[in-house]
């Protein structure tokens, strides 16, 4: 039965807002009528998606992010594999929402469920809130009977690579941290500190130390031209923003980006985990392995490497093993075409690439800590140095001066 958002007024004058199901528009506002309500305005829910996304909806968040999606799966998981049909799963996970956005979804998807279609395409219809990989596993699920399997093996994916970057990002927090506020005291240090001490030797006709006639200099430039600097790194930043839409310039810079150390080979290993476990999960659900290769590679931020599993989709649908074409791509890491090859060989693909993926993330979560663990001390270090350049510049006019006197 569709679902209908409402707004309407009750017998105190009151603006009520929800939602309800009826058989057609008409029939929603009759029963709002023998509530004593007079109803304002009756839509059916999701009504705008199936006009495409107004410009309200681009300005405005999903309603489920990574965290809250994760969690949504592994309560519909739950539900589902207890033996509750997905419509009554779905209207349970409606009367739980607490946001009125969530709600409304919920009351969509059993909406459409309830309508007769698959719970796959009911999901489709809301294209910013579960993406074509989600939608996908759904439909395997659906189709091979074991949905509430898929939907617990969809919602271990979800939290493990939740779980893997908020492990990245809080390796990367105190070091961005740390540059930002060293950043901040050095140009307070140099903008004013520095000029306002230099302003007390003008008047003597004494040479001052090398050191800090370098910081006056330095101290003066940034006066004169750190706005007109900071404005060229704006706009260098949008130029370069604008470039990166450019799939070629793309896909060659993401290419040189493997190649620094250290944080090169912490980008394939994060993108490689990314694409195993994805491969894995389709895989596990029975999707057609070109098509489950086709959607492992949208997962792929870098560009180069998607061009690799693209080449490597185009090598298995030629007829070559999986793990024959990935070992031909020498930017993916060698463990997932091992991995792939041990799978074939004994047919257990989808276990051996979760296995490849689950090492990959660890290797990945290892060296963002040790990259931590070492810059950490590095840039304290370093702020500590130009902090001390500072000070013996303006100090060691102050000692000359003394031993001047004396």
């Amino acid at each position: 039965m569709p679902a209908f958002t409402f707004e309407a007024l009750d017998a105190q004058g009151q603006t009520r807002k929800g939602t309800l199901e009826a058989d057609n528009t008409r029939a929603a506002r009759n029963q709002l009528r023998t509530q004593a309500l007079i109803p304002l305005l009756v839509e059916p829910v999701g009504s705008g998606n199936a006009q495409g996304p107004s410009t309200s909806n681009w300005f405005s968040r999903p309603v489920l992010n990574s965290t809250s999606l994760a969690v949504w799966t592994r309560q519909l998981s739950g539900l589902v594999s207890s033996g509750l049909p997905i419509e009554r799963a779905l209207a349970a996970l409606t009367e739980e929402a607490d946001d009125k956005r969530l709600h409304q979804l919920m009351a969509s998807l059993r909406a459409e469920v309830n309508a007769g279609s698959t719970f796959a395409r009911a999901l489709g219809q809301h294209p910013r809130e579960f993406s074509d990989i989600f939608c996908a596993v759904i439909g395997a699920g659906e189709a091979s009977g074991s949905l509430g399997t898929v939907l617990e093996s969809l919602a271990d994916d979800l939290e493990s690579r939740q779980a893997l970057q908020s492990k990245l990002i809080g390796a990367s927090l105190y070091p961005a941290i740390v540059t930002l506020v060293a950043i901040v005291i050095v140009l307070f240090l140099v903008s004013y500190v520095v000029p306002q001490v230099a302003s007390v030797f003008a008047g003597t006709k004494r040479a001052l130390p090398f050191l800090t006639v370098v910081m006056l200099s330095l101290s003066s430039f940034v006066r004169s031209y750190g706005w007109a600097m900071l404005t060229l790194l704006v706009l260098a930043g949008i130029g370069f923003r604008i470039a990166l839409r450019n799939e070629v310039f793309r896909e060659r810079f993401d290419a040189q980006w493997l190649h620094i150390p250290l944080i090169g080979r912490l980008a394939r290993s994060y993108n490689a985990a990314r694409f195993a476990g994805t491969l894995a999960m389709l895989a596990k659900a029975g999707v057609p392995i070109l098509k489950a290769l086709q959607a492992a590679a949208e997962t792929l931020n870098n560009r180069a490497l998607r061009a690799d599993a693209l080449d490597a989709l185009a090598m298995v649908r030629e007829g070559a093993p999986l793990a024959s074409a990935l070992a031909q791509k020498k930017r993916f890491p060698g463990l997932v075409a091992m991995f792939a090859r041990l799978g074939e060989q004994t047919g257990q693909l989808p276990l051996m690439l979760q296995r490849a993926a689950t090492q990959l993330s660890t290797e990945v979560q290892r060296r963002a800590m040790h990259l931590a663990t070492i810059l950490e001390p590095l840039l304290i270090v370093a702020m500590g140095l130009i902090v001390m350049l500072i000070v013996l510049a303006v100090l060691m006019p102050i000692i000359q001066l003394n031993q001047f006197v004396k």
